[in-house]
């Protein structure tokens, strides 16, 4: 057989009938496809064995492969379609119509090599033909056709009629192939080239590509390798599967690669999703029970004197959402578990409050405790926050990071070392392996997404007991995602804002209204108030038009705003500069301050009432949500604006949201619906689940379900180790790479 051309993904016909039967042995026969039985349940180590097993697979190939996450035979059979092309129904020729997809059953009636002036083009035209007629057929830098293409070869085409010819999206030779009622072998093992129709007829996948392999290439491993279909673990018990009316492990597979008609698509796929996200809300809850058998903490006791004076100290009351949060966190370190709980809070709701209660919590107890930050500039945010929170308190606190001179970082260490120095904020910097605490108790990992799964945990070895962690982050996450991402964290959420804070008004804008803005921005600053200007880059460049905060922050210095001081602030400055940068501005001697995203969390500077925010495109909903939050944060009216010319209908759209809706976990979810889950969360990001079928939002039902059926298990069965479950545990492992858990336990 040979094949060549690209499947297109065309729209498929809703209500496809199965192929009309041919006469005689060179039917094409869709249901004989995948009839020959399965191989028989092997040893799953079948499934690692690699590519080059395959017949024509060299090393070459597999490691292209391999760059796309084809490494074994098993991967392929978990490498599903994202589309499926619809050429279930054969046409004759006098039937075909312009520019409509159609398959076509034909004979080669002559063929010929067109030459053309240009060098690098040659063209080969083949006359062909079935009983209703006859139409030319054009391949574009395929000379190698004209040798094959000989008269009485019979061909089937799938493409289209354009003008008078016929271009081919995906063709195959059928000649002397197998007649379609005949038990086809196993592919691995008698080295059968793949069965006629597998590209042209049927319901023919389309499965993603990349590194040079065509999609026809790696549609021909996946029929290969699904002969091992039957060595694949079935990790739903079986009650779950009746109960739900799945199709078994390997059922699911053969019907979502290669499914004799669409109604077989959508319950495969259900299954698979299902499979997926039940699986994983599993290995979430192995990590749970990871912890539970690991190193415990050390209990804390109940919050006393020290507590109740800071509390009592604050310049404000406590929100309701942050007392519960205070209960919450009480209630966790008074157990040995250690605490791994997620703190996820509005704009502005006053999470480092609850991390300072946390971290006090192990100084009362006469412990120590840690905050780590992303980056220098919110390190040293944090750091002055906390200053600030416990002034007038006998509470030692030092910074740590990669710029600390080394005189003050050697002190520092000796310090925590010897348990001198209570409290501590930091950088990666409090990871290293020189760091050492005498008696940390309590973690705090701010922003904690923009750290890997490793070095989160490396914290949890510097002390002889495991410390209880807090995470935070000032991103509102959906639910949906945080069940998936943090499914195995505890969750407080801070919705509720402190008092006296007014709500932003956000204006989207075009290049005709910078004059304006700018007026606006005068005006403002006239009146003693301060403005950030936003901008994507550090420095210009040839290649992104974007605005360079230094470029900017000269060019309003001498024009707009030459009345008033302009500072500007970057992550790439020397910390000593950052730091005179946001002191000129947090004590008004700067009135504008023109910065990169750095400032996006951490700065608190209660009389900047104004937001200008260049190429408002260029990021994120939830990052847009947050740059805005800088703002709105003392008495006075603040306003937003977003400069930006969105070429896309998805920008525009999560532009307007956040011109109309103030509440941050809403935006979320917006933000989750336009981009899906792979944008929100950053799927490269460590420690993150990496779904091949499942998509969220809108396998949210979906996953709901799953959930609440491993619940259900888990109270039934007390463990995923339980001998009623099979082989669950096992498929958890393997799926999500959890070899090290023990059995749980709810």
């Amino acid at each position: 057989m040979t094949a060549t051309g690209s499947a297109a993904a065309t729209p498929a016909t809703a209500n496809a009938t199965p192929p009309p039967p041919f006469t005689g042995g060179d039917a094409v026969d869709r249901e004989a496809l995948l009839a020959a039985p399965l191989a028989p349940r092997t040893p799953h180590a079948r499934l690692a064995r690699p590519l080059t097993d395959l017949r024509g697979v060299g090393a070459k190939l597999a490691a292209s492969a391999a760059r796309i996450g084809l490494a074994t035979l098993g991967d392929l059979i978990e490498h599903y379609p994202h589309d499926w092309i619809d050429r279930s129904e054969i046409s004759t020729v006098s039937a075909i119509a312009p520019g409509l997809p159609a398959t076509l059953l034909v004979e080669v009636r002559n063929s010929r090599l067109r030459p053309t002036r240009r060098r690098n083009l040659r063209i080969v035209e083949a006359t062909v033909a079935d009983e209703s007629g006859s139409v030319e057929v054009v391949w574009f830098n395929q000379a190698w056709l004209a040798e094959k293409l000989r008269p009485g070869v019979r061909l089937l085409l799938s493409g289209r009629l354009d003008g008078r010819s016929f271009r081919p999206d995906a063709f195959e030779i059928v000649d002397g192939a197998a007649g379609g009622g005949e038990e086809r072998p196993s592919p691995l093992r008698d080295g059968a080239d793949p069965p006629p129709g597998l590209h042209t007829t049927g319901i023919v996948p389309v499965h993603a590509s990349g590194e040079g392999l065509r999609v026809q290439r790696i549609r021909e491993w996946v029929w290969t390798a699904l002969a091992l279909a039957g060595a694949v673990l079935e990790p739903l018990p079986a009650a779950l599967r009746s109960r739900h009316g799945f199709p078994g492990a390997a059922d699911a597979r053969l019907a979502i690669h290669f499914p004799r008609d669409r109604d077989q698509i959508g319950p495969a796929r259900a299954r698979l999703a299902y499979e997926e996200l039940f699986l994983h809300q599993a290995a979430l809850q192995v990590r749970r029970g990871e912890r539970r058998s690991g190193p415990p903490a050390a209990p804390l006791g109940e919050p006393g004197e020290l507590i109740a004076g800071w509390v009592e100290s604050l310049p404000f009351a406590p929100t309701g959402d942050q007392r519960e949060a205070f209960a919450a966190v009480d209630a966790d370190l008074e157990r040995t578990e250690p605490m791994q709980r997620l703190l996820m809070g509005e704009v502005g709701s006053g999470k480092t409050v609850v991390a300072l209660y946390a971290m006090l919590r192990a100084l009362e107890a006469g412990r120590q405790a840690a905050l780590m930050a992303p980056t220098e500039t919110l390190a040293e945010q944090h750091f002055t926050t906390l200053e600030t929170l416990l002034a007038g308190m006998p509470v030692p606190i030092g910074l740590l990071t990669g710029s600390t001179p080394a005189a003050r970082r050697r002190d520092l260490l000796g310090r925590l070392a010897s348990g001198e120095l209570p409290l501590v904020v930091g950088t990666h910097a409090l990871i290293e392996p020189t760091v050492r605490f005498a008696r940390l108790a309590v973690a705090v990992v701010d922003e904690q997404h923009r750290f890997g799964v490793e070095q989160r945990r490396a914290l949890d070895g510097k002390g002889e007991e495991a410390p209880h962690v807090l995470h935070m982050t000032a991103t509102p996450i959906p639910r949906t995602l945080s069940l998936t991402a943090f499914g195995d964290l505890d969750v407080s959420v801070l919705r509720e804002l402190p008092a006296g804070r007014r709500p932003i008004k956000t204006w989207l804008v075009g290049e005709e209204r910078r004059a304006g803005a700018y007026g606006f921005i005068r005006d403002r600053l006239a009146e003693g108030r301060q403005a950030y200007v936003v901008c994507p880059l550090v420095t210009d460049s040839d290649k992104d038009q974007a605005k360079a905060a230094t470029s900017e922050a000269e060019r309003l210095a001498a024009g707009e705003f030459r009345d008033f001081a302009v500072e500007v602030l970057h992550g790439q400055m020397p910390a000593a500069e950052k730091a005179r940068a946001m002191a000129r501005f947090a004590d008004g001697s700067a009135d504008v301050l023109v910065a990169t995203s750095v400032i996006e969390v951490g700065i608190d500077v209660a009389n900047a009432s104004v937001m200008l925010i260049e190429g408002a495109d260029r990021y994120g909903l939830s990052q847009l949500h947050q740059l805005r939050g800088r703002i709105g944060r003392g008495e006075h009216e603040s306003h937003c604006i977003l400069f930006a010319d969105p070429e896309s209908e998805r920008a525009r759209s999560r532009l307007e949201a956040l011109v109309r809706e103030r509440d941050g976990f809403e935006l979320a979810e917006i933000d989750l619906g336009l981009r899906g889950e792979g944008e929100v969360l950053g799927t490269r990001q460590s420690g993150l689940p990496r779904f091949r079928i499942a998509s969220l939002p809108d396998d949210a039902p979906i996953l709901a379900t799953a959930r609440a059926d491993l619940i259900a298990l888990l109270e039934q069965h007390r463990s995923l180790d339980a001998p009623e479950l099979g082989p669950l545990l096992a498929a958890v492992r393997e799926r999500f790479g959890d070899e090290r858990a023990e059995p749980i336990a709810a």
